[in-house]
C-alpha cells in the first residue's frame, strides 16, 4: 500500500512539473522597445513590435485618429483607429504601443492595435 501511495504521488509531481514547464514554453517573451532604437533601424523591427515613447504634446488628433510618439531623438506616426485610448492618455505622458510597423508612402508609421499607459498616480504631483 506504501508503494502505491509513494508511486501516485510521484506521477503527480511529474505531471506538475510538466505542466509547469510547458506553461514557461508557452509563453513567447515580448522585448518593449523605446522609440529610439525602433527607429535607427526601422526595417529590421518592421512588422509587430512593441515600444515606449512619450506622446508630443500637440499632436494628438482625434479627426485622423493620430498622434506622435518621441523618443530622445526619434519621433514615430501613431494611427490609433479602431483601437481605444485608454485612462491616464495625455499629451506628454510616457506610454507603451503594441502595433504593425510599416512603411508608408509619409514615413514610418505604426498601426497600433493596443496602447498601454502607467498608473495614473505616477503623475499626480
Amino acid at each position: 500500500m506504501a508503494g502505491t501511495r509513494a508511486s501516485r504521488l510521484i506521477v503527480v509531481g511529474l505531471a506538475l512539473v510538466g505542466l509547469v514547464a510547458l506553461m514557461f514554453l508557452s509563453v513567447k517573451p515580448e522585448t518593449q522597445y523605446s522609440v529610439d532604437e525602433v527607429m535607427a533601424s526601422p526595417q529590421s523591427h518592421e512588422g509587430d513590435v512593441h515600444l515606449r515613447g512619450q506622446v508630443v504634446a500637440g499632436s494628438l488628433d482625434s479627426a485622423s485618429s493620430s498622434f506622435d510618439l518621441a523618443g530622445t531623438s526619434h519621433t514615430l506616426h501613431i494611427d490609433f483607429s479602431g483601437v481605444a485610448i485608454p485612462d491616464g492618455f495625455e499629451e506628454g505622458h510616457t506610454i507603451a504601443v503594441k502595433g504593425n510597423l510599416m512603411d508608408s508612402s509619409e514615413g514610418w508609421l505604426l498601426k497600433a492595435h493596443e496602447i498601454q499607459t502607467g498608473c495614473p498616480s505616477k503623475y499626480s504631483e
